[in-house]
């Protein structure tokens, strides 16, 4: 028995991390979209999408860029996923030829809810957890589900004691 809190076995990303991982996403969504491989818009899954779309659209040249607001985490407490702002209803339609990209999916509940709102969107993200794979298209990495994911946005530079703690 450990005395370790489950967001303790963390997975760091770099910065350079979430680039490379971001492009290896978008170079799998390629010439994958319902239009002659072509995607009509990103929408950005907020915050954490911010990133990878922005990477994704500027590889796969698509210049349409929107969000969408979900808060389904207290800090580090899920809570009831809810939206607070939704993107252009005009372009998003049913989601038909739009890429929804996030950076991860955990539980699956912030995709349920946009999945249930654009049912014909490709949702991707750069790394999944396996509570989450029903609600995503396309991912890069996949962690197990007791993994905290430590994003560079969320993070600063300082000394973290090994996992097995110290002798």
């Amino acid at each position: 028995m450990s005395d370790r809190l489950p967001h303790e076995k963390g997975f760091h990303i770099s910065w350079d991390q979430i680039h490379r991982d971001s492009r290896a996403l978008a170079w799998r969504l390629d010439g994958n979209g319902p239009d002659d491989g072509t995607w009509k818009a990103i929408i950005a899954v907020t915050r954490g999408g911010m990133a990878p779309a922005m990477i994704i659209a500027r590889e796969l040249d698509i210049r349409t860029v929107d969000t969408i607001s979900v808060k389904s985490y207290d800090h580090q407490e899920r809570s009831e996923a809810k939206v607070l702002k939704a993107p252009d209803a005009e372009l998003i339609g049913d989601g038909t030829g739009i890429l929804i990209i996030d950076d991860l999916v955990d539980s699956g509940k912030t995709l349920k809810l946009v999945r249930e709102m654009y049912p014909k969107a490709h949702f991707a993200t750069v790394y999944a957890k396996p509570e989450g794979h029903p609600m995503v298209d396309t991912f890069i990495t996949e962690v197990s589900q007791d993994t905290w994911i430590f994003f560079p946005w969320d993070m600063a530079l300082q000394y973290v004691e090994p996992y097995r703690g110290i002798d």
